[in-house]
């Protein structure tokens, strides 16, 4: 109920006022209501907008448009609200625009396919210039380089045989080079390049094998050092050696015998009387036991052996020393 004891009308003149309904509901205040009412259309527009993608529920999880400058990396996925009872919504990541959005890079044939084998070579083999039998200066010359780097334990003779080519196939096999024992065009040039030229006395040295370092006992006088070891013979006069040549012995059952002897018969044109075989240029040192020339030692090499005496298979050398030795000259045997 309105008071009216003032007279006025309600509409809002200056001294008014309006008191409480004792009796009913308490009136709708306008402006109050107006607020709630504007607040509530200032969301909804929110929503419509997009400002804030997939924070509605019933709104559309529709990504954001891409950059048109530059192509965006993706990004993690955005999780949506759970609402209800329902399961959290994942976001798919923004798809790159088609004319701004890097090719895939395609893969590369080597990736997905195996390369072939490669087809074996059809190149020749190199040449070879020298193999076992081989008999030249150029042998000679093959065997003085391997000595000279320590794979060639002999003086050269320029024969190609067994421990020729065991020297080459050790030289190969120290540089990886194909272990063949033949001496082709590629192992020659390697050879080349690491040795020089021999000389005159490494290609033509007086004994097959290296004349061994004298025995003490034959540093003095006239002596005729024989070294087991080395097989060789060194004439030595006074500690020099005026002349060597390669020897070989006698077999197990019999051996030549090792010391001091003395020279006591030459015999140029001496036959065994015990054996029947020519014992030409003999010097004759201790029993039946000389020094003389053997033609199976000039033609099989070590492959035999003696009765005892000492064999010499260069004929010039043991007649040059048959004439220069005297009877009485030491004969020293020694290892």
């Amino acid at each position: 109920m309105v008071d009216t004891d003032s007279g006025w009308d309600g509409r809002g003149g200056r001294g008014s006022r309006v008191t409480r309904n004792t009796g009913g509901a308490r009136p709708a205040e306008p402006i109050p209501g107006r607020r709630v009412a504007a607040v509530s259309l200032v969301a909804l527009a929110a929503l419509a907008t997009g400002c804030e993608p997939g924070a509605a529920t019933g709104a559309q999880n529709t990504p954001p448009p891409a950059r048109p400058t530059q192509a965006a990396a993706p990004s993690p996925a955005r999780t949506a609200p759970v609402t209800g009872d329902a399961e959290p919504r994942t976001a798919p990541p923004p798809s790159p625009s088609a004319s701004t959005a890097a090719p895939a890079p395609t893969p590369s044939p080597d990736a997905t396919t195996a390369r072939p084998a490669p087809e074996p070579s059809t190149a020749p083999p190199p040449r070879v210039l020298m193999r076992t039998g081989s008999e030249s200066d150029r042998v000679r010359e093959l065997q003085a380089r391997l000595r000279q780097i320590g794979h060639f334990g002999r003086n050269p003779t320029g024969y190609y045989g067994s421990v020729t080519a065991d020297a080459v196939r050790s030289f190969q096999a120290k540089r990886s080079l194909p272990v063949t024992g033949s001496t082709d065009e590629v192992t020659w040039r390697r050879l080349l390049a690491m040795t020089r030229v021999p000389t005159a006395a490494e290609l033509r040295p007086p004994t097959e094998r290296p004349v061994a370092a004298p025995d003490e006992r034959c540093l003095k006088g006239r002596v005729l050092c024989i070294s087991k070891n080395s097989r060789t013979l060194a004439w030595m006069i006074d500690g020099k050696v005026v002349s060597a040549m390669d020897v070989r012995f006698g077999s197990e059952y019999t051996p030549t015998r090792e010391g001091v002897f003395e020279v006591f018969w030459k015999s140029r044109d001496h036959v065994s009387t015990l054996y029947d075989t020519p014992m030409p240029y003999a010097l004759f040192f201790s029993g039946g036991q000389a020094v003389h020339y053997s033609a199976d030692f000039a033609a099989n090499g070590y492959g035999g052996a003696s009765h005892g005496c000492v064999n010499v298979r260069d004929k010039k050398k043991v007649a040059a020393l048959f004439d220069q030795v005297r009877t009485g000259d030491k004969v020293v045997v020694y290892w």
